[in-house]
């Protein structure tokens, strides 16, 4: 269903430019060992056959899951983000705990979270805690330590094209 999966601009460039790698360069050059392989004789002991088959079908699985993972997308660009007061997509956010150890997140698409890189999931507990909180805010988020109250510091988010700064 369309607008299941909120993205970035960049995460849907990223996965469009994956799926088109695979599509139009990976999944070619293992067609053609396979084709070359199957050539040879017998196929139940040709390594480059029964491995190509197998490279072949990661291949497509991946393929299958980007075009779905596309078709539910949502673009949305951070930058459109009127009320830049409050926490929502795409939001960079300085949080601080008890501790006064500050993390820095950018929320983003499931598909582009890569925590060590500070950016986490829409989806995450941690993204859910923070939706609609404003400077000063404090949230509870259940990790793996247990639970932490987070203060949020600071919420920026990405300059619109064009802007003056």
């Amino acid at each position: 269903m369309k607008g299941d999966n909120p993205i970035t601009p960049a995460g849907y460039s990223a996965m469009k430019a994956r799926y088109d790698h695979l599509l139009g360069t990976a999944r070619p050059e293992i067609v053609e060992i396979v084709s070359w392989a199957a050539g040879n004789g017998d196929r139940s002991e040709n390594g480059d056959y029964l491995y190509g088959r197998k490279k072949m079908r990661e291949i497509d699985r991946e393929l299958a899951h980007l075009a779905r993972r596309m078709k539910s997308a949502r673009v949305i660009d951070p930058a459109d983000q009127p009320n830049r007061d409050r926490v929502f997509f795409g939001a960079t956010v300085t949080l601080g705990d008890e501790d006064d150890r500050e993390k820095v997140l950018t929320l983003v698409g499931n598909d582009e979270a890569e925590a060590s890189e500070g950016r986490i999931g829409w989806g995450s507990p941690m993204a859910r805690a923070l939706r609609g909180a404003e400077v000063g805010d404090l949230r509870m988020v259940k990790g793996p330590t247990g639970l932490r109250e987070w203060e949020v510091l600071k919420i920026t988010y990405p300059e619109r094209k064009g802007a003056a700064a």
